[in-house]
């Protein structure tokens, strides 16, 4: 007996160990594991942008030359002469086309010698008339006498004046066998050349356009023409009958819209067939670089100023049909936020809807985090300062026109106070250098 208890004793003991054994392992474990744990993921985040903002439409749009001439000769004869470069810049009264003046030439010496006899005869006549007029005081001639003289001086110098208007035409015709550039512009190849006869008013010599300006026509459909005409009387933006509102321009082969022009012109009238109107904006043209019949993009003032956020594209991610991004809360935790996206403004993206002012969003890094991660913000900003000098550029240029055209700007001394810390070779700047306006 004494030795079962032992027994027993013993193997309760061995147990009570074991167990403690067992219990001590897990919490071992879980310490090693603690000790292990990675550090937070370093990313890189940025503050949203709160600016003033003004929304643009997107147009297409076709280049036009102000000023365009079908050249045609003015007198037949035959090209004697061509004398340009094909497709050079010419200026107003550069000689072209030369045609044949011989015969021109003969028709003024010609008529210069009737001119000559047509003199003469009226000198004949006034001596005459003279003579006839005293005879006929002194009662030597009849009255019918006097008449017929008369008569005859009307008529000399009648005759001198009508071989003097043909001279003039002979002159002026001899003229126009010198065919002249009409305008200041763009020749472009001659189709006559040397030897080949043309007819007045009928042959095309050349072509010519001028080059100093350039018009780019476009058309907005119903719904832009009466949000535009809504703006403007509601004093949001100026109509654009009346003011010279800005109108940026891209090329085929450029991405942003660097070229800034103003709109000159609106049609009177819906084009029932299309349900659009017409509307025009002019560029300068100093470069040469717009060449009409281009097909251009075109960018107007499509909203009401308003404080709007702005953040960089590289901060939004995309889940299926949804945008998002990943905002940063007071305890350096991410946190998924759904986004509705506007336009590009200048490089940047405008949210509509789901951030505010103040918030931190990851804007490098993305893929390295997940929603409810800590993690270790190195900050940065949302844009360059010449990005953000040429946002608020464009938007004081904008309100300089609404201020100009009448109307109340709410918070533009804000902007404008901004850009005048822009340095002056930035401000002087006419388009913004990448992005949508």
């Amino acid at each position: 007996m004494p030795l079962q208890r032992t027994l027993k004793l013993f193997a309760v003991i061995t147990s009570m160990a074991v167990l403690s054994a067992c219990s001590q392992e897990p919490a071992e474990t879980e310490g090693k594991q603690t000790s292990h744990q990675p550090p937070a993921p370093t990313v890189t985040v940025a503050e949203v942008l709160h600016e003033r903002l003004t929304e643009w439409d997107e147009f297409t749009g076709r280049l036009e030359a102000p000023e365009s001439v079908e050249l045609r000769p003015r007198v037949s004869g035959y090209i004697e002469r061509v004398a340009f470069e094909e497709g050079a810049i010419v200026h107003a009264g550069d000689p072209l086309f030369y045609i044949d003046s011989r015969s021109f030439k003969t028709e003024v010496k010609r008529l210069k010698a009737e001119l000559t006899d047509a003199q003469s005869q009226l000198k004949l006549a006034e001596l005459a008339y003279n003579r006839t007029k005293r005879l006929t005081s002194q009662n030597a001639l009849s009255k019918e006498d006097y008449d017929n003289r008369f008569a005859e001086l009307q008529q000399a110098r009648a005759h001198v004046q009508s071989v003097e208007a043909a001279l003039e035409l002979s002159e002026l015709n001899l003229s126009y066998t010198r065919v002249e550039a009409p305008i200041t512009g763009r020749v472009s190849r001659a189709e006559v050349t040397k030897g080949n006869y043309v007819g007045a008013g009928q042959t095309i010599l050349t072509t010519l356009v001028s080059t100093e300006k350039v018009y780019a026509y476009f058309d907005a459909d119903e719904n832009t023409y009466l949000k535009y005409t809504r703006l403007a009387k509601e004093g949001s933006r100026a109509d654009d009958r009346e003011s010279h509102n800005p109108v940026f321009m891209a090329l085929a082969n450029e991405s942003d819209y660097p070229h800034q022009g103003h709109i000159d012109f609106v049609d009177n009238r819906i084009n029932p067939a299309t349900g659009t109107i017409r509307g025009r904006a002019v560029f300068q043209n100093e470069s040469g670089l717009f060449t009409p019949g281009l097909f251009t993009r075109l960018q107007l003032i499509g909203s009401a100023s308003y404080q709007g956020i702005l953040i960089d594209d590289k901060a939004i991610g995309t889940d299926l049909n949804n945008k998002f991004v990943l905002v940063l809360d007071q305890n350096n935790t991410v946190q998924y936020r759904p986004v509705t996206l506007g336009e590009k403004v200048n490089g940047l993206r405008i949210i509509s809807d789901g951030l505010h002012p103040g918030e931190r969003i990851v804007v490098k890094g993305l893929q390295r985090v997940r929603p409810g991660t800590p993690v270790n913000p190195e900050v940065a900003e949302m844009a360059s300062p010449e990005q953000l000098a040429q946002l608020q550029r464009i938007q004081a240029k904008v309100d300089r026109i609404l201020i100009a055209s009448g109307l109340e700007v709410p918070n533009a001394e804000t902007t404008t106070l901004l850009t005048a810390q822009v340095p002056a070779n930035q401000i002087n700047q006419e388009a913004p250098k990448q992005g949508h306006l």
